[in-house]
C-alpha cells in the first residue's frame, strides 16, 4: 500500500483498527481542543504571562516524565482498560475545570487539573502503539502507523481551531464541558471493542512483574540493543528538535517577511498541511527494504528547505518550504514507529515506545529553548542554516554502517494473542 486512498481502505475494512483510531482521533482532538480555552481562561483571570507559561508547562511536562511509566503499565495490564480509565479521568478533570471557570474558584486549580488530565493520558500513546501490530498484517503496519500520525497532525490543526470557535460562541466553561464529552465518546468507542485478547499484555496476566523501574530499564536496553531502531528514533527526535526550534524561528521569519503574527500562523498551517500530506506518503517509505537510507533521504529533504528558509524572499516560498518540512517530519515519525514494532520484541514494545514518545516531545522543548540563543549568536538566517545543517549531519550518520546488534535473551516469551487468556 502506498497511497492515501489505501490508508483509508485499510481503516475502512478493518473494524477493530477503525474503532481504535476513531477513539484515538476523538481523544486527540480533545487533548488539543481545550488548550486555547484553558490558556485564555488563566490569562483573563491573572493577566500574567508567568501564570500562562506555568499552565502550559503543567500540560506538557507530565507526559515527558510519566509516559515511560505509562509504557510499563501498558506492558503489564489490559490496554483497553487503561485507555478507558484514561478517558474517564480526563472527563472528570474537564468537568471540574468547568466548575472552576463557572464558579470563580481559585485559578491555581486550573493548571493542577490540566496536569491531572495529562498524567491520565500518559499510558494512552504506548497502549495504541503496542496494540496496532496486533490489528494488522505486517505489510500493512506502516499504513496503520501513517493513519495514526495523520490523526495526530489533523488534531493539532482542528483542536485549537475548534477551541477558538467554542470561545467565540460561549465561555471557557462550555469549552471544558464539550471537551469532557470528547473523552467520554472515546471511552464509549473503546467499550465497543470486544476482542479483549488484542489488548492483553504480551507476557500474559500470570507473569510476575520484576518491578516498575526494572521494567523501564528493560525497555531502555531494548532500544539500546537494537541499533537500527535506536537510530531511527534518533531521526524522529531530530525532527522534533527542528520543529521546536522553528516554532520560534518561524515567528521571527513571519515578521521579517512583513506579515507579522499572521505570517507565523500561515507558516505553522503549512507545517500542519505538510504533516497530513506526509502521512499519506509514509506507508511507501515504511515498506522500504532498508529504512535507514530511505529516512536519510527524507532527512535531507527536511534539511534543505530548513536552510532555504534563510534566503526565501517571500511568504509563498516560505510556506512551500514549511509544507516540505512538515511532510518529511511525519514520514520520519511513521517509519520510526514502524521500525520499533518490527524490530523489538512485543513484550517490551510499549515500554520502548513509552521512552521514544516523550523523548520526541522533549526534543520539541529543547529545540525551542535553543532557538533564541542561536539567533543571538548567528542571527535568524544563520540559525535557520544551522538547524538545516544539523538535520543533514544526522542524515549522514544514519546512513553509516550499523554495528552488529546485540540479541538479548532476557525478554519473556511472547504468546500469540489468541493464546492469551481473556482479562
Amino acid at each position: 500500500m502506498n497511497t492515501t486512498w489505501d490508508m483509508f481502505t485499510l481503516v475502512r475494512r478493518n473494524r477493530s483498527l477503525r474503532r481504535l483510531l476513531a477513539a484515538l482521533a476523538v481523544s486527540q482532538v480533545g487533548d488539543w481542543l481545550y488548550n486555547l480555552a484553558l490558556l485564555a481562561f488563566v490569562y483573563d483571570r491573572t493577566h500574567s504571562v508567568t501564570w500562562t507559561a506555568m499552565t502550559t508547562a503543567a500540560r506538557v511536562l507530565p507526559i515527558v516524565v510519566l509516559c515511560p511509566f505509562g509504557g510499563v503499565l501498558a506492558d503489564r495490564h489490559d490496554r483497553r482498560r487503561l485507555m478507558i480509565a484514561s478517558d474517564l479521568v480526563r472527563v472528570a478533570a474537564m468537568m471540574l475545570l468547568a466548575v472552576v471557570a463557572q464558579a470563580g474558584l481559585p485559578v491555581l486549580l486550573a493548571p493542577l487539573l490540566a496536569a491531572l488530565a495529562t498524567v491520565a493520558a500518559s499510558a494512552y500513546p504506548p497502549c495504541v502503539a503496542a496494540t496496532l501490530p496486533r490489528l494488522v498484517e505486517d505489510s500493512d503496519l506502516a499504513t496503520a502507523n501513517a493513519a495514526r500520525s495523520a490523526i495526530q497532525s489533523v488534531s493539532i490543526i482542528a483542536g485549537p481551531a475548534g477551541g477558538g470557535l467554542l470561545l467565540l460562541l460561549g465561555s471557557p466553561a462550555m469549552a471544558f464541558l464539550i471537551n469532557a464529552a470528547t473523552f467520554a465518546a472515546s471511552a464509549v468507542i473503546l467499550l465497543s471493542l470486544r476482542e479483549r485478547t488484542l489488548f492483553a499484555p504480551a507476557a500474559g496476566p500470570g507473569v510476575k512483574a520484576p518491578g516498575m523501574f526494572r521494567e523501564l530499564w528493560t525497555g531502555a536496553m531494548a532500544l539500546r540493543d537494537n541499533r537500527l531502531a535506536s537510530r531511527l528514533v534518533g531521526a524522529d527526535i531530530m525532527c522534533s528538535l527542528t520543529y521546536g526550534a522553528q516554532t520560534v524561528l518561524l515567528l521571527l521569519l513571519g515578521r521579517r517577511l512583513g506579515y507579522g503574527d499572521a505570517g507565523y500562523g500561515y507558516l505553522l498551517a503549512g507545517y500542519g498541511i505538510g504533516g497530513v500530506l506526509g502521512a499519506g506518503l509514509a506507508s511507501r517509505l515504511g515498506a522500504a527494504r532498508n529504512p535507514r537510507y530511505a529516512i536519510g533521504a527524507v532527512l535531507l529533504a527536511v534539511a534543505v528547505p530548513s536552510a532555504m528558509l534563510a534566503v526565501t524572499p517571500c511568504l509563498t516560498g516560505a510556506m512551500v518550504f514549511a509544507v516540505a518540512i512538515g511532510a518529511g517530519s511525519i514520514m520520519v515519525e511513521v517509519v520510526a514507529d514502524t521500525a520499533l514494532a518490527r524490530e523489538l520484541d512485543e513484550a517490551v514494545l510499549a515500554r520502548a515506545y513509552g521512552l521514544a514518545f516523550p523523548a520526541s516531545i522533549a526534543g520539541i522543548a529543547a529545540g525551542s529553548l535553543v532557538a533564541s540563543p542561536l539567533v543571538t549568536l548567528v542571527g535568524l538566517p544563520g540559525a535557520l542554516i544551522v538547524v538545516g545543517a544539523a538535520v543533514a549531519a544526522y542524515a549522514v550518520f544514519l546512513c553509516l554502517p550499523v554495528p552488529a546488534q546485540r540479541r538479548p535473551s532476557h525478554y519473556p516469551a511472547v504468546p500469540h494473542p489468541a493464546d492469551v487468556p481473556t482479562v
